[in-house]
C-alpha cells in the first residue's frame, strides 16, 4: 500500500494584518484581519487568531488554539514595580480565548504568567501578571484576577468573579457567580459568595462528570465532612483522617497537604 506524505497547512495572513519579524509562526496559522503579533512571539500549529487580536511581545501560544476577536495578550503587567524587563506569557494547547479577555506577562517574580492546555477562558476575563491556570480550566465572563493567582486542573470559575492577589484555587473547585474570593479554596470543593464566600459542599456533580471513582467520592465526602462539618478543629480533623485506613486515597492526601499549605487561610 502507498503511503500518502502528509503536507503541512500554510500560513494564512490577512494582507491588513502585521506581524513581527521576529514571530514565528507554525504551519496551518490562520491570522484574520487587522490582528498585529508583535516581537518574541510564537504561535504553535493550527493555531488561529481572529479580528483585532493583539499580541504585544515575548509570548508563545501553543497549538490549535482559538484567540477569539479583540483580544489582548502579552502586555506589560499592570504593576507599579514593573520596569521593562523582559518576563514572559505561556498559553498551552487546544485552549480557547474569547472576545476581550486580557492576559498580561509576568514581572521579576516569576518572569511569566502561565495558562494550560485545554482552557476555556471566556470574554473579558482578564488574567493578571504571574498568574498560572493549570490544564481544563474554564474561567467565565468578566471574571477577574489579581497578579500571582494559581488555578489548578479541572477548576471552574464562574462570571463576574474578584479573585484577590495570590489566592489558590485547588482541582476540580467550583466557584459560584459574583464572589469575591479572599482566601483559597480547597480542591474538589464548591464555594460562592460576596462579600464573605463560604463553602458549599464538594463539587459532587463535577466530580462524577469528570469520572472520579465512585469510592473515591465517598472518602472526599467523608473527609469534607470532617474537616468542617464537625466540632474537630482543623488539626484534629486532619488526624483523624489520616487515621482512618479507609480515608487512604491520594486525592485525599492532595486535599489535606493544600490545606496545610495554605498561605492565606481556606475559605470555610
Amino acid at each position: 500500500m502507498k503511503r500518502v506524505a502528509e503536507v503541512a497547512s500554510p500560513v494564512v495572513i490577512h494582507k491588513t494584518a502585521i506581524v513581527h519579524p521576529s514571530a514565528e509562526l507554525d504551519h496551518g496559522v490562520e491570522i484574520e484581519p487587522y490582528a498585529i503579533v508583535g516581537r518574541g512571539v510564537r504561535i504553535g500549529a493550527n493555531t488561529r487568531l481572529g479580528p483585532r487580536v493583539f499580541i504585544e511581545k515575548d509570548t508563545t501560544v501553543g497549538s490549535d488554539c482559538r484567540i477569539a476577536n479583540g483580544a489582548v495578550l502579552g502586555t506589560d503587567p499592570q504593576d507599579l514595580k514593573y520596569e521593562g524587563e523582559q518576563t514572559f506569557l505561556h498559553i498551552g494547547d487546544r485552549t480557547v480565548i474569547r472576545e476581550f479577555a486580557t492576559l498580561n506577562r509576568g514581572t521579576l517574580s516569576s518572569r511569566r504568567t502561565l495558562v494550560g492546555s485545554d482552557c476555556l477562558l471566556m470574554a473579558y476575563t482578564h488574567i493578571a501578571h504571574d498568574c498560572e491556570l493549570g490544564n481544563h480550566v474554564i474561567v467565565a465572563n468578566a471574571t477577574n484576577m489579581a497578579g500571582h493567582v494559581t488555578i489548578e486542573d479541572w477548576a471552574t470559575i464562574s462570571g463576574l468573579v474578584a479573585i484577590h492577589q495570590s489566592v489558590r484555587i485547588g482541582s476540580y473547585a467550583f466557584v459560584g457567580g459574583a464572589s469575591r474570593i479572599t482566601q483559597d479554596i480547597p480542591p474538589f470543593c464548591r464555594a460562592s459568595g460576596n462579600p464573605t464566600p463560604k463553602l458549599y459542599g464538594l463539587n459532587t456533580v463535577g466530580l462524577e462528570r469528570r469520572g472520579i471513582a465512585p469510592g473515591v467520592r465517598r472518602a472526599l465526602k467523608r473527609t469534607y465532612r470532617l474537616l468542617f462539618q464537625s466540632e474537630l478543629n482543623i488539626s484534629q480533623a486532619i488526624e483523624r483522617v489520616e487515621a482512618d485506613p479507609e480515608l487512604s486515597q491520594p486525592e485525599v492526601g492532595y486535599f489535606l497537604d493544600f490545606i496545610r499549605n495554605s498561605e492565606r487561610g481556606i475559605t470555610f
